[in-house]
């Protein structure tokens, strides 16, 4: 399950992704992103400082100034975003291929049952959350769009 968080960041991204393409886009404000997004600003202004940090957009000073988008949506990881703004993805420390840790009260990982069923299901998971980026969240909009005439 993605946090409050998790999703207020991407409703932030998808804003910014849709301003990256139109013809001549604009740097925009936190009120502005908020507004479109329907997101807290005061949450905005954290989030949107780790996911600068982290290089995917940018903040522009001056009377003009805001966040832009730097990074093409194609080259935003879901998956990579997750752990930027959850940490682990993983159900079971034992799992996590970037924040590994030995269960506590595990005494042999290799016949371990739960690390063995919640393994299958994390995998699969882990094959779908990597293959999407932002790029395919703003088009299965456009997509949802056009199928429901909106």
């Amino acid at each position: 399950m993605i946090t409050q968080k998790m999703k207020y960041a991407l409703k932030a991204l998808l804003v910014l992704g849709d301003e990256a393409r139109r013809d001549r886009p604009e740097a925009l404000t936190i009120e502005v992103i908020a507004r479109r997004s329907g997101t807290p600003k005061r949450f905005l202004e954290q989030i949107l400082l780790e996911v600068r940090n982290a290089g995917i957009v940018a903040s522009i000073r001056g009377r003009s100034g805001g966040y832009i988008l730097i990074k093409r949506p194609e080259d935003v990881s879901i998956s990579e975003l997750l752990r930027l703004i959850d940490g682990p993805i993983a159900p079971l420390p034992c799992l996590s291929r970037r924040a590994y840790q030995r269960c506590e009260d595990c005494t042999d990982e290799a016949t371990c049952r739960l690390r063995r069923v919640f393994s299958e299901v994390f995998w699969s998971y882990l094959i779908l959350i990597e293959s999407l980026s932002l790029a395919d969240m703003l088009g299965s909009e456009a997509v949802a769009a056009q199928v429901t005439g909106a």
